[in-house]
């Protein structure tokens, strides 16, 4: 399984924007409003296209609703103020246009903003500290995106089973997982390689973290379904790859950058959620 995120804000927005394609849904409330942003509303089955195909991406990190409607919400805001500055009016593709309108505005405003992010040794250090790499194996017990009580009760039943008989027999993992696993690690015994934490989904990082070599944790529960983790390796900072945690450093202070531009448009802007109820 594929655990890498792309760059963690735009390009989250851009498949946001593909969503679309994918069609709205067909339910009775598909056309309920759920936010409006200065008189522009945002429906349900927009929320809901955009939040399976962000689920179909991006594969261990955290997606609620409630997320993806602020990337929503952000997308319009940042569309509006295009159009009124009149940036990149030229049709070049008409499906594609308020694409490229969002993304003209968004990097002109950001541009002196991010020229003043700089990278030093001692933030790759502290990132690290707070984010270390790790090399873990797993064995997934899928549930699906519209689960049932039953679904959840069996995959927790099945990977209580799992784990029952690694605590008699650890050295089974490999094995285990290549019987039981429902994620294509499974060929490989479930071994993920090493990958930054930061990368990881939060329940799956908070199972290991601190924790020492050959570890398994009992079933952790991510939105993906039950995950026994084991526990490879910790990779020193000595033999990290600088360039990506490099990179990774500048996206963290870039997101904070680009949080702190969209909630000020927020401020400025009339928004209005019209449910409680997302997760």
């Amino acid at each position: 399984m594929a655990m890498f995120k792309n760059y963690r804000f735009l390009i989250l927005l851009n498949l946001i924007i593909s969503a679309y394609s994918f069609g709205q849904d067909k339910s009775s409330d598909a056309n309920k409003t759920i936010a409006i942003v200065n008189g522009s509303n945002i429906t349900h089955g927009e929320l809901e296209s955009a939040y399976l195909q962000r689920l179909r991406v991006v594969t261990t990190q955290k997606v609620t609703r409630k997320k993806v409607l602020t990337d929503l919400i952000n997308r319009r805001l940042g569309i509006e103020k295009a159009k009124k500055n009149q940036i990149g009016q030229n049709p070049i593709i008409k499906e594609k246009i308020e694409d490229i309108l969002f993304h003209a505005q968004i990097s002109k405003d950001l541009e002196k903003g991010l020229k003043k992010i700089k990278i030093q040794e001692e933030d790759i250090k502290k990132y690290y500290k707070e984010n270390p790499e790790y090399r873990t194996a797993h064995i997934l017990l899928r549930v699906r995106v519209k689960k049932t009580k039953e679904e959840v009760e069996a995959a927790l039943a099945q990977s209580l089973k799992v784990f029952k008989v690694l605590k008699k027999d650890p050295n089974k993992f490999s094995e285990l997982a290549n019987k039981f696993s429902q994620s294509i690690s499974s060929e490989t015994g479930g071994d993920m390689g090493f990958q930054p934490a930061s990368q990881l989904a939060p329940e799956y990082f908070k199972a290991i973290k601190g924790k020492k070599t050959g570890y398994i944790s009992p079933p952790v529960r991510t939105q993906f379904g039950y995950h026994i983790i084991k526990v490879l390796a910790e990779k020193s900072y000595e033999n990290i790859n600088k360039a990506l945690y490099s990179k990774l450093v500048f996206d963290s202070k870039r997101d904070v950058v680009i949080q702190k531009y969209f909630q000020k448009m927020r401020n400025n802007a009339s928004i209005e959620i019209k449910t409680k109820k997302l997760q």
